[in-house]
């Protein structure tokens, strides 16, 4: 039978776990609201930069002069896997299942013959990845000072990665994060950046006509690099709102279970000490009766 106080410091103990999980389940809830209202008011902008960009990109096509981010290098031998994870913990599967599914790409790239690097941004996606594909690590990105995502972090990954690939260390870049749907639900999800791939965006119905200056190709050259940034913001805006999400739904769950424990252990607690009690009267009354 249980020890009482082993089983009072056991409640004393998740009582405490649950306080703890219900603060941080609250301050979740409080961080989800901006983080949500930031990735949906950045929607509207992405798509309408990527619909824009589909427009010129159709209208270049395949030619020679369009630019090298546009075309590519030719080949798809070289990939960067660009993983965008959190800095924390404690948010559930949100982590590790980013990390699954750029570890299920690299390894399908891998048994493809292709030569695969790994640039993480955040911690925990470092982490996970460190012990399967730590010799494919070429850089890390650390954000854990930034206490709220701006487009100039975003700028800083774009430039690390655009400075790659124009040194040639690379043909294709993809990036890896999570798309925020709602509390419970977000989707892992893969996208191309590099050649710039905007199959996705809504080209300009054909009844609008442009005339473009200096040229489709000049203004391009200028706009990939920023398309780029702009991918990368909205990646991270869309973690953000995820991890928020997902930390909310983990720490609910938390509190919930922690309760159930402090249910089962009081009653548990409660039967001893009923027991404990039986057995001190069962010993009064024998002594009683053999007096």
């Amino acid at each position: 039978m249980p020890n009482l106080k082993d089983l009072k410091n056991r409640i004393a103990s998740v009582k405490s776990t649950r306080k703890i999980t219900k603060a941080m389940q609250m301050v979740a809830a409080a961080k989800l609201r901006r983080a949500q209202e930031a990735a949906e008011d950045s929607r509207p902008y992405t798509k309408r930069f990527n619909a824009v960009m589909a427009g010129l990109a159709a209208s270049v096509g395949g030619s020679d002069s369009a630019p090298k981010l546009l075309r590519g290098t030719g080949s798809d031998q070289v990939q960067l896997l660009v993983v965008l994870t959190a800095e924390r913990g404690l948010c559930g599967g949100f982590n590790a299942n980013i990390a699954k599914l750029a570890r299920q790409k690299a390894q399908e790239l891998k048994a493809a013959g292709k030569t695969v690097k790994i640039l993480t941004v955040g911690k925990k996606g470092r982490d996970a990845l460190r012990r399967d594909l730590g010799d494919d690590f070429i850089g890390h990105v650390d954000l854990s000072e930034v206490k709220r995502i701006g487009y100039a972090d975003a700028q800083g990954v774009a430039k690390d990665i655009l400075t790659r690939f124009d040194a040639g260390e690379f043909d294709v870049a993809t990036l890896f994060f999570a798309e925020f749907v709602n509390v419970v639900t977000q989707v892992p999800t893969a996208q191309q950046i590099i050649p710039a791939s905007y199959e996705g965006g809504v080209v300009e119905e054909a009844s609008a006509v442009y005339d473009y200056e200096p040229s489709e190709e000049a203004i391009l050259a200028d706009l990939l690099p920023r398309g780029v940034s702009t991918q990368i913001f909205s990646a991270l805006l869309e973690n953000g709102a995820s991890e928020q999400g997902a930390r909310m739904s983990a720490m609910d769950n938390a509190t919930r279970n922690a309760g159930e424990m402090i249910d089962k252990l009081t009653i548990e607690f409660n039967r001893s000490r009923q027991a404990v009690i039986t057995n001190e009267l069962i010993e009064i009354i024998s002594g009683a009766e053999a007096l």
